[in-house]
């Protein structure tokens, strides 16, 4: 793994992380406890800050990224971010689910309790409200969240990547 400071900020990890030997977390960059960052993630921190909450997984590929002095990238508890996902300069709320190779931009919102779907793209300053299912190119709301969505994928995910990261610790 590469842990390593750029400007005077240095990654800071809470308690119970997994992070995999070929992840990279630089700069600024604050992630709470139980979380875990799989292999070819980036959490890039370089030219704002990045702060993730407790029990978020950044899967296989997925980027983290800000904007310089313009957006940084807050993501809130029990956050799932899929294989190969982009998130950029935005803030992502409590309980959320962002699907695989989609794309979330600078200045968007996504409420707790809220599905980006698989291959998604959240075009600038899109606000997500708390309980809905976006999809498409550009993401656009299909229905408001199941409490069987928000139980079998959100928290499922969420809590099986605990599980998973519990596999890899030595």
């Amino acid at each position: 793994m590469i842990i390593k400071s750029v400007r005077g900020k240095s990654p800071q990890m809470g308690k119970e992380c997994f992070i995999a030997e070929n992840a990279v977390i630089v700069g600024d960059v604050l992630v709470g406890d139980f979380c875990s960052i799989w292999y070819n993630a980036v959490l890039r921190g370089d030219v704002h800050y990045i702060k993730m909450g407790n029990k978020v997984n950044v899967q296989d590929g997925a980027v983290i990224h800000c904007t310089y002095q313009k957006a940084p990238t807050n993501i809130g508890n029990n956050v799932s971010i899929g294989h190969n996902a982009i998130v950029h300069g935005c803030t992502i709320k409590d309980n959320v689910l962002v699907g695989m190779g989609s794309i979330v931009m600078d200045d968007c919102l996504v409420e707790s309790n809220s599905i980006i779907a698989a291959g998604a793209v959240l075009t600038k300053g899109t606000h997500v409200k708390g309980g809905s299912v976006y999809a498409g190119v550009p993401a656009k709301k299909i229905k408001d969240i199941s409490a069987e969505l928000m139980s079998g994928e959100i928290d499922r995910i969420a809590n099986n990547y605990v599980k998973y990261a519990s596999w890899f610790k030595t």
